[in-house]
């Protein structure tokens, strides 16, 4: 490495990410790329790290509307239990 390239910083494996903090780096990425900052290089690999990310939220998304569904409520609107996703 010269002394005019910085070290990136390693980024954290998708499928290991929060999904809040996938959705803050989703939203870095895309402000980074609307202001036309960095190479061609940098954008390309920025919008395959996007791509990435948008698949592991909207994959998280999908397991909370499920774990929503799955959840009875009594006559009454309160939460009694689960059932299957089968159901």
């Amino acid at each position: 490495m010269t002394d005019t390239q910085a070290a990136k910083p390693v980024a954290a494996p998708v499928d290991a990410m929060s999904f809040e903090d996938a959705l803050r780096e989703l939203e870095a990425i895309v402000e980074t790329l609307e202001q036309g900052r960095g190479s061609l290089d940098d954008a390309i690999a920025a919008y395959e790290r996007g791509a990435a990310l948008k698949k592991h939220c909207q994959k998280k998304l999908e397991e909370a509307r499920l774990k929503v569904e799955k959840i009875k409520l009594d006559e009454s609107g309160q939460p009694s239990g689960t059932t299957d996703f089968d159901a």
